[in-house]
This record gives C-alpha cells, sequence and structure tokens, in this order.
C-alpha cells in the first residue's frame, strides 16, 4: 500500500503511461472502470481518485455506497481481475487509490470491449484489425517493458540525464532519482531497469542495444550514388534527437528573418518547416520496432527530398484508411516519457500536423509508405536553375536549351522545338536521343498525347 509520502510523489510526478487523475468519483463509475481495464492490459499502474489535473489535491467523498458500486463495476471485468483499493489522507483530504497490476491472463474485457493503455491515454479497440493484433500480442511483453538485466544503474545512468528529463517535465529538483524511477515504474519486479528506461537514460544506450540509433546520410543528387557525409548519431533517444535536427538543418537551405528592430534576435526559416522533422523523428524514435535489431532508424537527404525511415511497418491494428487519424504505439513506455517532456501533443495528430505545415509552407505534402520499413518522404523545394547551371560544362548550349524548353512545358513537341531552340527537326531528334542516352529526359506516353519527363540527375 502506498502512505502520504509516497502519493504526494505520484502527484507531483503527474499523469502518465502508468497513472492517472480523476477529481472525482463519476456518477459512471464504469468510466474509472474502463481505466483499471486498460491498465491491466497493459503494464498496470495506480488510479487516483480526488486530484485534479493540475496535480491539485482536491479529496473524494467514498462512502459504503460508492465503495460497493466500485467493487461490483471492477467484479465486470473478465477474467477476474484483483486490484487494491483504499482511502489515504493526503494534506488533511481524503484520496482514494486503486493500484492495478499488469494482467497475467491477458485480455481483460469489460463489458465485450477491451480497452489498453497508450501512453498517457486510455483506448478501446474498435475494430476487428485492432482486437486481433492485440490478442497477437497478448502473450508477449513490449520490448520497453522487458528488463534489461545487462545495464548498471549506479554506473551507466548518470545524474545528469535524470537532472534533464525532470527539468523538462516539470518535476521539482527535491524528487529523489529513485522516486522518479519508481512513480514511472521504469524498474521491473526484480529490480531490474526497463529497456524504454535505458533508451530514455543511459549514458551509451548502443552499447545495450547496438542498433538504437540514427543514421544520416547526405547524398548528392537524386539516388545514392553520391555519399557526401555518413553519421551516426548516438546516446539516449532525446540527445539522438537533437544531434539529428542539427545535422538535418546543416544539409538544408536556411534563411533568416530580423523580427523587429534593433537588437531583435534573428527568425530561422527552413526551406522544410522544421517542425515537419521535429515530428517525424520523435514518431519514429517513440514507434520504432526495437524487436528488428538487424535495422537503424535512417535520415537521407538527396537534392531533391529528404526520407525518414524506421523499422516496423504499419502497426496491424491500424487499418490503412485511418492512418493518420489515431495511433496505437510499439513502445507505450518510450511514448509516454516523450509525452511526459512535452515532446509529443495528442496520439495520432502528428501525421496531420506535418501535412497542414507542408501545405502552410506550399510545398507538397508529405509521403508516407506504411509497408516493410516504414518511410517518410519530404519534398525539398527545387531550384532547376541551380540543377541545370551543373550541367552547363557536359552539354551543348542546344541541349542545355531542349532541356530548358521541356522544364517550361512539358508536353512541347518536336515543331515547337525548332522554333525556339532554332534546329532543324533532325538535329532536335538526335539531340533527343543523346538526352535520352544520359537518363536526363525521357518520353511518358504517345508521341502526340504524351509528355517529357526530366530526371534530375546530377553529372
Amino acid at each position: 500500500m502506498l502512505n502520504e509520502k509516497n502519493i504526494k510523489s505520484l502527484i507531483v510526478s503527474g499523469e502518465g503511461y502508468n497513472v492517472e487523475f480523476k477529481v472525482r468519483i463519476p456518477s459512471k463509475v464504469k468510466d474509472i472502470t474502463e481505466e483499471i481495464c486498460a491498465f491491466a492490459n497493459a503494464a498496470g499502474g495506480t488510479l487516483l481518485l480526488g486530484v485534479d489535473d493540475n496535480n491539485v489535491v482536491q479529496g473524494v467523498v467514498f462512502n459504503n455506497a460508492k465503495r460497493s458500486a466500485l467493487q461490483n463495476s471492477i467484479n465486470e471485468i473478465s477474467p477476474v481481475l484483483h486490484c487494491e483499493v483504499y482511502s489515504v489522507n493526503v494534506d488533511a483530504k481524503d484520496i482514494i487509490v486503486i493500484e492495478v497490476p499488469s494482467g497475467v491472463n491477458k485480455p481483460y474485457v469489460l463489458s465485450g470491449a477491451i480497452f489498453v493503455r497508450q501512453g498517457p491515454n486510455s483506448q478501446k479497440l474498435t475494430t476487428v484489425e485492432e482486437m486481433r493484433d492485440f490478442f497477437q500480442q497478448a502473450d508477449k511483453i513490449y520490448f520497453d517493458e522487458a528488463p534489461c538485466k545487462a545495464i548498471d544503474i549506479s554506473q551507466d545512468i548518470p545524474d545528469k540525464n535524470i537532472t534533464q528529463f525532470k527539468g523538462m517535465a516539470g518535476l521539482s529538483s527535491t524528487v529523489s532519482n529513485e522516486q522518479v524511477f519508481n512513480n514511472l515504474k521504469l524498474i521491473t519486479k526484480e529490480g531490474f531497469l526497463k529497456n524504454g528506461a535505458t533508451l530514455f537514460f543511459a549514458q551509451n544506450p548502443e552499447q545495450f542495444f547496438e542498433k538504437a540509433v540514427i543514421r544520416c546520410v547526405a547524398f548528392d543528387g537524386i539516388d545514392k550514388r553520391y555519399i557526401v557525409d555518413d553519421q551516426t548519431m548516438s546516446g539516449t533517444l532525446y540527445r539522438q534527437f537533437l544531434q539529428a535536427m542539427v545535422w538535418i538543418k546543416s544539409k538544408l537551405n536556411i534563411r533568416y528573418d530580423i523580427e523587429g528592430e534593433g537588437s531583435q534576435p534573428r527568425k530561422e526559416i527552413w526551406e522544410i518547416p522544421e517542425t515537419v522533422f521535429k515530428e517525424a523523428i520523435i514518431n519514429t524514435l517513440a514507434h520504432r520496432d526495437y524487436y528488428d535489431k538487424g535495422a537503424r532508424i535512417t535520415i537521407e537527404v538527396f537534392n531533391d527530398r529528404v526520407e525518414i525511415s524506421n523499422p516496423g511497418g504499419l502497426i496491424s491494428g491500424i487499418p490503412k484508411n485511418e492512418f493518420g487519424k489515431r495511433s496505437l504505439s510499439r513502445n507505450p513506455l518510450i511514448f509516454g516519457l516523450f509525452e511526459r517532456i512535452r515532446m509529443v501533443e495528442q496520439v495520432g495528430s502528428g501525421i496531420g500536423r506535418m501535412k497542414d505545415l507542408m501545405i502552410e509552407a506550399d510545398l507538397t505534402e508529405p509521403e508516407f509508405n506504411t509497408e516493410g520499413i516504414f518511410t517518410v518522404t519530404v519534398r525539398r523545394p527545387f531550384n532547376f536553375n541551380r540543377w541545370v547551371d551543373k550541367w552547363v560544362d557536359n552539354l551543348t548550349d542546344n541541349r542545355v536549351n531542349i532541356i530548358k524548353a521541356i522544364h517550361e512545358n512539358s508536353t512541347v513537341n518536336k515543331r515547337e522545338l525548332e522554333e525556339e531552340v532554332g534546329l532543324s527537326a533532325t538535329a532536335i531528334e538526335n539531340n533527343h536521343d543523346t538526352l535520352k542516352d544520359l537518363g536526363l529526359i525521357e518520353r511518358i506516353g504517345s508521341a502526340k498525347g504524351g509528355h517529357w519527363k526530366i530526371n534530375y540527375k546530377l553529372p
């Protein structure tokens, strides 16, 4: 049982994957039971009744009638689930504590429905696909909940990493590191640090999970022939995020706008909105398949696009037609830790936000490949003149002019090219053949109804 000191520590830490507050006992007691069911189907958790969303103790009245109603509602969960329900006086006010174990007989069902914990929220499974996925995973443990038996907390977890987390999560510096780990249930019953906590706090998590890093590669061109930079970002997940953002910035075009007058700071404007990359990278770190030990997260920058990939396709519980509308997580513990440091917003909203930002910037919407390796592709603004200038020394003026004419009008015909470039039909044909052999242009469709396509390769 938790005492007043333990409970105050939980309240200070706030809500999350393993903790839920309710300011009062709702008239519909089933609302509480749904949360209990969700905790049982995940890693367990604690409900505090009488605490508001601002982490303030309000207190509740818990008479025999309410106790009976709550217990009867819990009894409706199948199979039978045993929870600890008791009252604790905190700051002279009574709050109700409900300790929910991680169920050993998953799935737990309430009124014919399955509820699961996703980050800091509980979610009802509503589709056949979701339920099928849950049943497939019911006898397995989430990667981030599994114990990391090789790590030595005292040696491998520096205080600075926990201190940084407490600051970003709004936790008091007086809260001990032990309290943080216990409150967030980052340690197994056997005393081992969980994998998710290792990735989040260890100085060198790649020591335990070799491929849990981000490989960043820049290419000169639109294919993978010419590598100009290749770096691997390691360390805590948050450190990997910061390193990747700095690296991407170094590869993109950045302009600066002066805000106001005098000594006002300059505003950085990325060619692709910075937040698009923040959303994409955090998503890959939170949702990648860490069980796949042969693959890494990759960020690849080309002249025309940026591709961000992570191991694991779309979770089977999410139908393709609902992609971007809601989310299930492969790593709810990691997701919950990112949520605590305010690095993720409402579950499932990131995809829509990325699309909106690209549209607002007058750029092509991001493309998502959900098969096999999950990949996000964002198209860079393309500077045709800069590209064609790189070919000036390798092509005749006539061939450069033909490419420019096609760029201006992809349906331009040979007669129009004769007039525009000033060449005979035969000369136009010969130059077309040369440009095709170089792979710079190709004809899509018929001679009359088709169009020209330029392949923006580099010399």
